[in-house]
């Protein structure tokens, strides 16, 4: 897996480029569930972590996270949180969901860590 460095991170995000990171699963009593966040640049130049909680519907023929059914149906996005700098954006994730500044991938790649945690299931 390639993860993005600090610089990379912050300069992809200002380029407009959306940057996520696998957060990893809780086992409920009947069904797993998976968490995400995804970091996005606004067209208003404002930056939005979304926080994403979904049920393990993948397998290894199936790995697209994105289509997987969420906790709750009235927030397909997730919990979105809005800043107006890319560092704000940054700290929040790290501090409010546990994010690591050094496993942040770009956009799309969620599903390779999708396979990781399969393969380690």
């Amino acid at each position: 897996m390639v993860y993005l460095q600090n610089e990379q991170l912050k300069t992809n995000l200002s380029l407009g480029r959306t940057v996520e990171q696998w957060l990893g699963y809780k086992q409920e009593d009947d069904y797993i569930v998976l968490r995400w966040i995804s970091i996005e640049k606004e067209s208003s130049d404002e930056y939005s972590v979304a926080y994403i909680e979904s049920f393990d519907e993948g397998r290894e023929d199936f790995l697209d996270i994105y289509e997987f059914s969420t906790l709750d149906p009235d927030e397909p996005l997730g919990i979105v949180t809005t800043f107006s700098t890319v560092d704000e954006a940054i700290s929040f994730s790290l501090d409010e969901y546990g994010a690591k500044i050094d496993s942040f991938v770009s956009a799309g790649m969620i599903q390779d860590e999708y396979l990781n945690y399969l393969n380690n299931k």
